[in-house]
């Protein structure tokens, strides 16, 4: 059968042995002589051993006292120990956050929140597992990520052993998501000054996409199908890097967020246009699982990325990116 110590009689025995009498451990601890006594009376009883050799008036351990002695050091170092974890963990002075988001949104949307983040909890390791945001939501719900940042809607057929993945999420909205058409300033869409494109327009072009694993692409499909368009293919890639530079080479015209194309917009190296007939409207969300509450680690960082999608006052920008 096993047996289970009581903390508090190993702490009367480890007093008593550290004080070299019943009356000091006693007076150390806060607690009559007799209570001591008593304790570490129940505790032989419970091993069935002599821990000390009451012979004179300074009592000795016995060998199964010296042996437990040296086992009780042990443990109550590791209960020090172990309140001192808990305490860094509940602080965020130690312990890890295990964040999933895809490439685009690690470039390009969360940069000012890593940075936050680690000014403010130096200590939490901070660990990226970067995938397409279906692929982030699944290993979100099944628990080996702690929080997932993605793109949203994610598509309605997701599922993990035949459930529905958006049945085992929380979902929190963070901030709109648009996804533009870009191409170089001489393209032939560039040229009709329009601030916006539509499906059937972008139905006469070449286009420059992300692969079929992403959220995005899987938006695209669905506004040219409800449209029954065939769309031309240029490439597809799971760079929106490599989809900007290709735009910019006059490859063909590439779907990416607005976020993505700032620099470029600014530098005047690409035109941005708005998508008209595209369906749904896209977000940034944040993901945790639903079947128990989220790490403290990833409600900070939660709060943090709340903070920077805020709109801000500002003459140039209504959301920092």
């Amino acid at each position: 059968m096993t047996m289970i110590l009581d903390s508090a009689r190993l702490a009367a025995f480890s007093a008593v042995a550290a004080a070299g009498g019943f009356s000091k451990a006693a007076k150390q601890l806060g607690k009559t002589q007799s209570s001591v006594s008593q304790s570490v009376l129940l505790l032989e009883r419970e091993l069935g051993q002599k821990l000390f050799s009451r012979d004179g008036h300074r009592p000795r351990l016995t060998d199964a006292g010296r042996a437990l002695l040296a086992r009780a050091t042990r443990i109550f170092e590791e209960m020090a120990l172990a309140e001192s974890e808990l305490a860094g963990l509940s602080a965020l002075d130690s312990g890890e956050l295990v964040l999933g988001t895809s490439d685009t949104l690690a470039c390009y949307f969360l940069p000012p929140v890593f940075a936050a983040f680690r000014e403010r909890y130096p200590k939490v390791e901070l660990r990226i597992d970067n995938r397409p945001s279906p692929v982030i939501a699944e290993r979100v719900s099944e628990g080996q990520v702690d929080l997932g940042i993605v793109s949203l809607p994610l598509p309605a057929s997701l599922a993990v052993s035949g459930r529905p993945v958006r049945e085992r999420l929380s979902c929190v909205e963070l901030a709109p998501q648009e996804d533009v058409a870009v191409c170089t300033p001489v393209h032939a869409l560039a040229k009709t000054k329009r601030a916006q494109v539509g499906v059937r327009e972008l139905a006469k072009h070449p286009l420059l996409l992300l692969d079929r694993t992403t959220s995005s692409r899987a938006l695209v499909d669905l506004a040219f199908a409800a449209h029954e368009l065939k769309l031309v293919l240029a490439m597809e890639m799971s760079s929106v890097e490599v989809l900007k530079r290709l735009a910019e080479l006059g490859f063909g015209v590439a779907i990416v967020p607005r976020f993505s194309v700032q620099r470029e917009q600014a530098a005047g190296t690409l035109r941005v246009l708005g998508l008209e007939q595209f369906g749904a409207k896209r977000s940034v969300g944040a993901l945790t699982p639903s079947a128990f509450a989220p790490t403290r680690a990833a409600l900070a960082f939660l709060e943090l990325a709340r903070d920077h999608s805020r709109p801000r006052r500002s003459s140039s920008s209504s959301l920092s990116e």
